[in-house]
């Protein structure tokens, strides 16, 4: 297959920048500087950084949710912020750190699941019960789950339901940003073993956006190393990834070989 074929998102140039209010003054702080990186069909590309390195704010703007000011982000081969391909953010999902607040509290589960089927499908009310059921099973959890509402659930409960609802429109690509992170430790390795089956089964591509390098290794073919709005530096093969030549992505790898 051509190499260029087999891209499904392309990043070119991206730069972001925002104006600051301090006081009588303002300034402009520059978040994104020149990005470029490459998604393949099928893998799971890491992104890693600091807090505050701009990687959340380039996740909105690869999912469509924020525009860039300079650069363009092609999915498939066209550009995803142009007014005539907006169709093609229905094959983009995002699921978030925060699961309790990407939800409706007042909605039952299979309400939340529900939402982007009803908006975007043309699924019959009786098709989308079955599909319901499906996509419930699809993530660890019994049909009876589709009756509970938020606060009923547990934390990776929670955001299984969330999973759920990102997979319901069958996207090529899932955004997870800082995904895990705020699940502890056993229950993070049950969500990965999730994300990485449904990969597989729904055929997906994911972009991991997150500030931990163990959770990097244990789900991404590839990373990327970002720091102050820049791509420090790349490693295309997460097997290679102790051949890394930058002090900054090396601290970040020491931190975690020290844990």
């Amino acid at each position: 297959m051509n190499s260029e074929n087999n891209i499904l998102l392309k990043v070119s140039n991206i730069t972001k920048s925002y104006t600051e209010k301090k006081f009588w003054k303002k300034s402009v702080k520059n978040v994104l500087n020149d990005v470029s990186f490459s998604l393949k069909k099928g893998k799971c590309l890491g992104i890693i950084g600091e807090s505050g390195s701009g990687k959340s704010t380039l996740g909105r703007i690869l999912t469509g949710i924020e525009n860039a000011d300079g650069g363009i982000v092609e999915f498939k081969g066209k550009n995803i912020h142009a007014k005539e391909n907006k169709y093609l953010k229905r094959e983009i999902s995002i699921v978030f750190q925060n699961y309790v607040s990407s939800v409706n509290p007042k909605f039952s589960v299979a309400e939340i699941i529900a939402e982007p089927l009803t908006i975007e499908s043309q699924l019959k009310k009786d098709e989308i019960q079955e599909e319901l059921k499906k996509l419930i099973e699809s993530v660890g959890l019994s049909e009876e789950f589709l009756q509970r509402f938020p606060n009923e659930l547990s934390g990776g409960q929670l955001q299984r339901v969330c999973i759920a609802r990102a997979i319901a429109t069958r996207p090529k690509f899932i955004m997870l940003d800082e995904a895990v992170s705020s699940l502890d430790v056993s229950t993070q390795v049950e969500i990965l073993d999730l994300l990485q089956k449904l990969k597989k089964e729904y055929n997906l591509s994911y972009i991991f956006v997150t500030h931990d390098l163990l959770t990097i290794t244990y789900i991404c073919d590839s990373v990327i190393f970002f720091r102050d709005g820049k791509i420090e530096e790349e490693i295309s093969d997460i097997k290679n990834l102790k051949n890394i030549k930058k002090d900054y992505s090396r601290k970040l790898l020491n931190a975690v070989i020290e844990f």
